[in-house]
């Protein structure tokens, strides 16, 4: 549940540092392969990607996303040197803005309008993808469920901004 947006938390909630910026973009074809790394992606409403597992599904986790930031964190909590984005199995990797606060808002990414729908949670795949305790070593670091509120096209490079 949100707080009153005029409330002083709710004011506080609502306002971001900067924007952000797409990093990386990645599509699971179907379960259980390996990503694949692409400079742009179509979005439908109320569905995923193109060319992504989740691209006809209920649209809660229409489009993924983890915070760039994260990754040398989530690195670290695993005892890795470093982490590749297909590892950890998000659609977008952003930084510069947290996503956190956009949990329950609207933002454009791109040409789409998302809106953040729930956290990420890791699953039982990360032991196998970061070796024991990898679960653990992502979890407050998974990312952002979104759903696809206007489709349009993502790239690399492209801007993230609260609306």
């Amino acid at each position: 549940m949100q707080p009153d947006p005029q409330s002083p938390l709710g004011k506080l909630m609502a306002t971001l540092p900067r924007g952000g910026r797409v990093e990386w973009i990645g599509l699971r074809p179907a379960r259980d392969v390996a990503m694949v790394e692409v400079d742009r992606a179509e979005a439908a409403t109320g569905a995923g990607l193109a060319g992504d597992r989740y691209q006809g599904g209920s649209g809660k986790r229409g489009v993924t996303l983890i915070q760039a930031e994260h990754l040398p964190v989530i690195a670290a909590l695993a005892g890795h040197a470093q982490v590749a984005p297909a590892t950890l199995r998000r659609n977008l990797v952003v930084s510069g803005i947290p996503l956190v606060a956009l949990k329950g808002r609207r933002f454009r990414v791109g040409d789409m309008v998302l809106e953040g729908t729930e956290s990420c949670d890791p699953c039982s795949r990360m032991e196998d993808a970061l070796g024991p305790g990898g679960f653990n070593a992502m979890r407050g670091h998974g990312g952002l469920c979104a759903r696809i509120v206007e489709g349009g096209t993502v790239r690399v490079g492209d801007a993230v901004e609260a609306l």
